[in-house]
């Protein structure tokens, strides 16, 4: 999916920067309100301004969760602070409903890397691997996985945190998965897997993260399908929309090359008049 990337920027931050204003500027307003009048002391306001750990801290005093991820003999309990998780609004509703001496959260349906990742994001704000711009794929190494994608599992897991991340509410970590999916290398079958994944638990309407995907097969079918023909022809049949998806992008690039090569057949490149379609007397 590389080479299908839409260009997203993620900010180290999303606090805007804040104008103090020059040394003029409050020697100006100190002289103007000798008595201190309005505006408030600077002082005050410097000191009152929110401190980024001493908020990190009053996450760390909330109670902690237990959350249930997984079912039958996959279930696995996490915990994590109260006030990370009320960040995600599908968090905050279900804890709300609870007490404080009995918080827990059941995610049966989900898979443990992915709520893995999630409380990765949450406590840092990045989840592995992350995103490095002096790699040339721009993800960081992982020497436990293999450099191509043979499988669809490394496609997976950015689309499962991509998933989550929708049901959670947290379009940050939604575009942050989505960014990194564009960076694994993979072969025809991992991108069968994905397409799979994708077009069972997104709705119709995300073409943010399904049309890079029709995109992808559209220009590279003709050589991919041979290398996973019978998954390719599986996926259309279990997913007809996939296959229209796939088809209409084609028929696009068909008329758009079919009408470029009619514009340059005409003199002065310009548009041609249309032939008029010859009679047949009887």
């Amino acid at each position: 999916m590389v080479d299908t990337e839409e260009n997203v920027q993620i900010g180290d931050s999303a606090e805007a920067d804040v104008d103090m204003g020059t040394a003029e500027d409050v020697q100006e307003a100190d002289d103007d309100n000798p008595e201190g009048e309005g505006g408030g002391d600077i002082t005050a306001n410097r000191d009152t301004a929110p401190n980024p750990q001493t908020i990190f801290l009053e996450y760390l005093k909330s109670p902690i969760v237990q959350i249930i991820v997984g079912s039958d003999d996959d279930a696995t309990a996490l915990t994590a602070h109260k006030a990370i998780l009320q960040q995600s609004p599908w968090f905050d509703e279900r804890l709300s409903e609870l007490p404080d001496d009995d918080l827990r959260i059941e995610m049966r349906d989900e898979t443990l890397e992915a709520v893995g990742c999630f409380l990765q994001y949450q406590y840092t704000g990045e989840y592995f691997p992350r995103r490095l711009p002096n790699v040339p794929d721009g993800l960081e190494p992982d020497p436990s996985v293999p450099a191509i994608d043979n499988t669809g599992a490394q496609l997976l897991k950015h689309a499962q945190v991509y998933t989550l991340a929708q049901k959670l509410g947290l379009p940050e970590l939604k575009t942050l998965a989505h960014s990194k999916i564009h960076r694994i290398n993979s072969t025809a079958v991992g991108e069968i897997a994905y397409a799979r994944f994708v077009y069972g638990n997104t709705p119709a309407e995300d073409v943010t993260i399904r049309k890079p995907v029709a995109a992808f097969w559209a220009t590279r079918s003709h050589v991919l399908r041979h290398e996973a023909e019978d998954e390719f022809q599986a996926m259309c049949l279990e997913y007809p929309q996939f296959g229209f998806d796939v088809l209409s992008l084609v028929l696009d690039q068909r008329e758009k090359r079919a009408r470029e090569r009619e514009e340059e057949s005409t003199p002065g490149g310009g548009k041609g008049r249309k032939r008029m379609r010859p009679s047949i007397n009887i």
